[in-house]
């Protein structure tokens, strides 16, 4: 995929993985719609900003109308939660799922169309949190499996066409996420691994059309794991935490 010359939608562009893709995209010549709720964020940025809420309902479909036709989307927007499955409270449940699950699949379904005859790509952020689970992040976990789930197949669906599906499954990464979901990240391994990063693995997928990417590389161990021994896997996840 071209990005010199390309339009191309980054939500959560804000901070973080976002705002590094966003950047690089930027510098590469492409036209980019950066989206996001921190406004003043997001206008540092060489970029067109799009100020959207996610966990409204239908916000996935006005985003998509906002921005118009795109040639590129990195669906990264995403929030978190960490706790006890029975301690969390109702409305944090709706809004991981409308966040990380229903707006992207929204978002996506609104900008299909405009990828008809031509080519595009569609790099979707998820985390190995929705490969493997882990214990205090039920439902966070959920939502990245299933939108790991929605990809997978939409790239079954476009085979043989001229649209590139993606997934870039990054592992712990510095940025402000830990924090926002009202737990610092107090493990001493896996240490975060800088933002920009994984955002250099995000714009290489889109150069080179790859369907998927862990970022560190590594991390395909554990998965590796879990699907050839799932009972050594599944035992070291309840004595280590997941």
């Amino acid at each position: 995929m071209r990005i010199d010359g390309s339009v191309a939608l980054v939500t959560g562009a804000s901070s973080g993985i976002g705002r590094e893709v966003a950047r690089r995209l930027a510098a590469r010549g492409a036209r980019v719609l950066a989206h996001g709720r921190d406004e003043k964020a997001l206008r540092q940025l060489d970029a067109t900003p799009l100020i959207a809420d996610l966990a409204e309902p239908g916000a996935g479909a006005r985003l998509a109308g906002a921005a118009g036709p795109v040639d590129i989307l990195v669906a990264n927007a995403g929030v978190g939660w960490a706790g006890p499955f029975g301690e969390m409270p109702p409305a944090a449940i709706d809004e991981l799922i409308a966040v990380n699950l229903t707006a992207p699949i929204e978002l996506t379904r609104a900008l299909l169309p405009a990828f008809e005859g031509r080519p595009g790509c569609l790099i979707f952020v998820t985390s190995i949190a929705g490969r493997m689970g882990v214990a205090g992040e039920a439902v966070y976990s959920a939502t990245k499996a299933g939108l790991d789930s929605f990809a997978e197949s939409l790239r079954f669906e476009t085979y043989g066409g001229n649209l590139r599906v993606g997934v870039v499954v990054p592992g712990v990464v510095e940025t402000a996420f830990f924090e926002r979901r009202g737990r610092p990240y107090a493990r001493r391994s896996p240490r975060p691994i800088p933002a920009a990063r994984v955002a250099d693995r995000v714009v290489g997928m889109i150069q080179r059309g790859s369907p998927e990417a862990y970022s560190p590389g590594w991390l395909r161990l554990p998965v590796a794991v879990r699907g050839i021994v799932p009972g050594v896997y599944r035992r070291l996840g309840a004595k280590y935490g997941g």
